[in-house]
């Protein structure tokens, strides 16, 4: 049963604080055929994550809804107040259901709410992160996978409030004859105060109500009826609970002929057509004897009614008599479950092993090829595809799809109905027993088709639905005359015919035509988003829809429209306007600018390089330093400095690097008066590595690497610890539910499955990182980390190649990509991303990240199997450099800064403060707003012991934040054949924490 609007919005302070689900309509498995009772709508509960003292609320909610025939715009708006003491960004999650498109956002500037403009989807996120950093105020409204939408406001001042208001359109269904609408009213049931006002145009009598809501008092107003109802929480309708609502639905007298609206929009006029056809249930269709069951498995799968799904299928295999079965389930990997001979309609053993089934790990829904012989194929799914990259299988002639969906507002039926749709069959979709009649004759009935469009007088004709469902046929379309005429071609019951409705100069104005054609148009393409991105794009900036390819944004100043230069609001249109012609944006840096600046800092490092380094040890400073010169130089074992106050972490640098000028020049003074004897040795050295890097048998040896062992002290990894190979997989599904939404838990199973030699299970306890939070770009690094680290590279370059799509602004998402196509063996487009991360500008937070990837392109060069073409490269950065040591430090987190600590045999921390070191260590740039890498390198490595260190100096984020998570690798023989590198992912739990990470042992 579909609604208008669902309930279940999130409200997330980054890690923590959210509205849970509204249950909608009921998930647990249950009995089809035992009557239930009419189920109260559950208020969302906010969940106080643990950095938060206290949730984040609405002081106040609204819902103003307005029906124009079959046609509604809900105008949702939240008052949000933050009781902490600091300020926070606030995230809204919330899904659609099918029909509904976000229209407009406006969210509160200065006392009045300011309109959202349409950006694409990575500018406006870059744009919203780099005002944020710099503690300006704005919004961002933006998809994320399937029909769900994330709305991010910043900031939630400290005891303050910020108002947020949301338009949502949609063309009502039509339910014994009569247009069906169902108020979100769960959305206010958390509300100090709430409001709810309906008006019902062009009705000649009131609406029914449906529901336990309270009663609603409709009035004769002109044109239509109205009704209001206020009310404070402590007395919301539902007792005995304050957060119990039970739902609101309303049935409106519909029109029995055809009706028309239009729309003059951007230059064009836009028509659409409502045409009420008589109802058909249909020919009951033949069921192929040879079906193919596709089973989505995955772990987001456990939120499907089950129960209701095989009671669809049970009809359907009564349908079907005498036939067979072939399942395929649909996981990370596919996997093929067997073929099932179905007698008299009696699917018992399928059942049995689709009852058995184990509903784990991310989706990949295009893992399955189409085989001879079957007639049709079932995809039962949410629809949401999180994992791989293949094209969804093309079936063969006289084949099939019909997708089946009981997840509601969890789905991506947009997905599901353009995929079924473009081969032959439709979306089946329905929620608990009361939608099972109709979707079993959806599902067995030959269905009206829509099968040709024609116009006159209009053009791009574009249908809501290929199939005329509830007795409602509606298209859309562009105008090029004053008058029109739709014609449609329909196929019903095995004969064909033409409907034709006349478009008049003088049809009812209705706003919302263009922004449903839009939205149409859009939903015809989901089935491919990738292959259709640009059209997404376009037709979102020009309508103000957010799609997969447009978002919607706010920006506080008039200044900032023009530094990125957006389309400004209509309030600040003729400010902006004014600037643009009187000022100039910031312009980029060229391409041409930013490789000269390269090549210089690339010389730099071959002159480091190049250089001599003594190995003995270092003289003694002539007078000891305090703070943090006594611990640039304190031994291996001293403790770590204490870190600053986040608020002083600038200062605190400065100091410590003004503190270590003295010793840096009396290293370069010991350097230059090193024996000749001891210079000419690496020289020797240097020179032939620099001849043959490739086949340098001598960089490298005798180095090995010893990583701390991490483990996780909790009751459920201790218990998985103890538990015995072949019973840990058993012993994560016991514990999964308690952690479902922790990606600590996911990673530590994965970690103790991979050492105990269960990979296959372990990369599907791994890929469920891509079902945890949709398009949350640190998570998936992560997951591809991960994978990198369990060699499965082919996997990570589809995990990288999805965070450079949502985050193509930061240089690591290129350098990720780049890395993971080289390991993949795909070493040409490798070097391709590596070198755009040293040619592009980028933010200046990032600085010297083009010298750790022109390192890591050079040395992919140097020691490929096959020579790669670098014609494209600037011949000053082409320069292998054999290393003995590397480390390499990255970290998920944004606006938090990581360091890396190398402490080697002469007892000398390479750090921030500390970047050059007696013996020749190098350490780049600090990185203090997020990501990293940071690198440290050392040519010659003297023997002994070099201990590696991490730690969380501190973060400027404005949000509740959990766990960081670390990512690290020890290189040896770096740049030749001998490299060897291992990986090690860990977490840091809070600031100022310390953990020692490894080592190396130079013989």
């Amino acid at each position: 049963m579909s609604r208008s609007f669902t309930g279940s919005i999130l409200l997330t302070l980054a890690a923590g604080l959210m509205l849970g689900h509204a249950a909608v309509a009921q998930r647990a498995p249950r009995s089809i055929d035992r009557p239930q009772p009419e189920p109260a709508l559950i208020a969302p509960s906010l969940i106080v994550s643990p950095g938060a003292a206290i949730p984040v609320g609405l002081r106040s909610a609204s819902i103003d809804v307005e029906t124009n025939g079959g046609l509604a715009r809900s105008t949702l708006q939240l008052t949000l107040y933050n009781p902490n003491d600091r300020l926070l960004e606030g995230t809204l999650e919330f899904p659609l259901q099918p029909g509904q498109q976000v229209s407009a956002f406006a969210l509160d500037v200065g006392g009045e709410l300011r309109d959202a403009v349409p950006v694409p989807k990575q500018k406006a996120q870059q744009v919203f992160e780099s005002i944020e950093r710099r503690n300006v105020d704005p919004g961002l409204l933006e998809q994320t996978a399937g029909n769900h939408f994330r709305l991010r406001v910043y900031p939630i001042p400290a005891r303050g409030t910020r108002e947020v208001r949301l338009v949502i359109d949609e063309a009502l269904r039509r339910e014994n004859g009569e247009w069906r609408l169902d108020v979100p009213v769960q959305l206010l049931a958390t509300a100090d105060r709430l409001a709810l006002s309906i008006r019902a145009r062009g009705l000649s009598a009131a609406p029914t109500q449906l529901g336990g809501f309270a009663t609603l008092d409709f009035d004769r107003v002109r044109g239509g009826y109205a009704a209001r109802y206020e009310s404070l929480r402590e007395t919301l309708p539902g007792a005995p609970s304050p957060r119990r609502l039970k739902p609101l639905g309303l049935q409106l007298p519909a029109a029995t002929s055809a009706q028309a609206y239009v729309q003059f929009y951007d230059g064009d006029r836009f028509a659409l057509v409502d045409v009420p056809l008589p109802a058909a249930h249909g020919r009951l269709r033949t069921v192929p004897s040879s079906v193919g069951l596709l089973w989505d498995a995955s772990g987001s799968a456990r939120k499907r009614d089950r129960q209701s799904e095989f009671a669809l299928l049970d009809r359907y295999f009564k349908a079907m008599g005498d036939g067979s079965a072939t399942l395929r389930l649909l996981r990370d990997v596919g996997e093929d479950g067997g073929r099932f001979e179905i007698r008299g309609g009696d699917w018992s053993a399928l059942r049995k092993a689709l009852e058995t089934t184990i509903y784990d790990g991310a989706s990949d829904l295009a893992d399955w090829t189409p085989q001879a012989g079957i007639g049709e194929y079932l995809l039962v799914s949410d629809g949401l595809r999180n994992y791989g990259s293949a094209a969804f299988p093309t079936l063969r002639e006289g084949q099939a799809l019909y997708a089946l969906s009981s997840a509601g507002a969890d789905a991506d039926a947009t997905r599901l109905s353009a995929l079924a749709t473009a081969r032959g069959g439709r979306l089946v979709q329905w929620q608990g027993r009361d939608g099972l009649d109709a979707a079993t004759a959806a599902l067995l009935r030959d269905a009206t088709r829509i099968v040709g469009l024609e116009g006159e007088g209009i053009e791009d004709l574009q249908p809501q639905a290929w199939e005329v469902d509830g007795g409602l046929l509606r298209v859309a379309g562009r105008m090029t005359e004053s008058t029109s005429t739709v014609r449609v071609r329909l196929q019903e019951g095995g004969k064909a015919r033409t409907v034709e409705v006349p478009v008049s100069a003088d049809a009812p104005e209705s706003a919302q035509v263009g922004t449903l054609w839009a939205s149409w148009q859009v939903a015809a393409r989901a089935s491919e988003p990738e292959r259709h991105r640009g059209a997404i794009t376009r037709l979102g900036q020009r309508f103000g829809l957010v799609t997969p390819g447009t978002s919607l944004l706010v920006l506080e100043a008039a200044a900032d429209y023009v530094r990125y230069d957006i389309p400004a609001p209509a309030a600040l249109r003729a400010e902006v306007d004014a600037l643009r012609r009187t000022q100039q944006a910031e312009k980029t840096q060229s391409r041409s600018q930013r490789l000269e600046e390269v090549a210089l800092r690339f010389a730099e490092r071959i002159e480091w390089w190049q250089r001599d380094f003594p190995k003995g040890a270092p003289p003694k400073p002539e007078a000891p330093k305090a703070g943090a010169m006594a611990d640039a130089m304190a031994p291996a074992g001293a403790p770590p400095p204490p870190p600053a106050p986040v608020a002083d972490m600038a200062m605190a640098r400065e100091a410590v690097e003004a503190d270590v000028l003295a010793s840096s020049a009396q290293r370069e003074e010991a350097t230059r008066a090193a024996p000749a004897p001891a210079r000419a040795q690496f020289r020797s050295r240097a020179d032939a590595a620099e001849e043959s890097a490739a086949d340098d048998g001598a960089v490298g040896a005798g180095v090995s690497i010893q990583l701390q062992a991490w483990a996780p002290d909790s009751p459920y990894a201790r218990r998985l610890r103890d538990a015995k190979a072949e019973d840990l997989y058993a012993v994560y599904l016991d514990e999964r539910d308690s952690y479902a939404d922790s990606t600590a838990f996911y990673l530590d199973v994965a970690d103790l499955l991979l050492k105990k030699g269960r990979r296959a299970e372990a990369l599907r306890v791994l890929s469920n990182l891509a079902e945890l939070d949709l398009e949350n770009r640190h998570v998936l690094r992560v997951l591809g980390y991960r994978l990198m680290q369990a060699q499965d590279f082919a996997r990570a370059v589809d995990v990288f190649r999805e965070v450079l799509r949502l985050a193509d602004e930061e240089p690591q998402s290129h350098r990720d990509l780049g890395l993971a196509l080289a390991a993949s063996g795909q070493r040409q487009e490798g070097i391709e991303r590596l070198y755009e991360v040293a040619a592009r500008p980028w933010d200046a937070r990032f600085s010297e990240v083009e010298l750790v990837a022109l390192n890591e392109m050079n040395a992919i060069i140097a020691t490929s199997p096959t020579p790669l073409d670098t014609a494209f490269v600037d011949r000053r950065l082409l320069k292998n450099m054999p290393l003995d040591l590397r480390v390499v430090l990255s970290w998920d987190s944004d606006n938090s800064d990581m360091d890396l600590w190398v402490t080697d045999p002469n007892g000398e921390r390479c750090y921030y403060g500390n970047r050059n070191t007696y013996q020749g260590g190098l350490i780049s740039d600090d990185f203090t707003g997020g990501y990293g890498p940071e690198e440290f390198v050392l040519k010659n490595a003297k023997p002994g012991k070099y201990k590696v260190e991490a730690n969380f100096f501190g973060d400027r984020q404005q949000i509740v934040t959990g766990a960081t998570t670390l990512n690290l690798g020890f290189s040896t023989g770096w740049g030749t054949k001998r490299h060897k590198q291992e990986s090690v992912t860990l977490r840091l739990n809070g600031r100022s924490e310390t953990v020692f990470v490894g080592e190396f042992e130079v013989k």
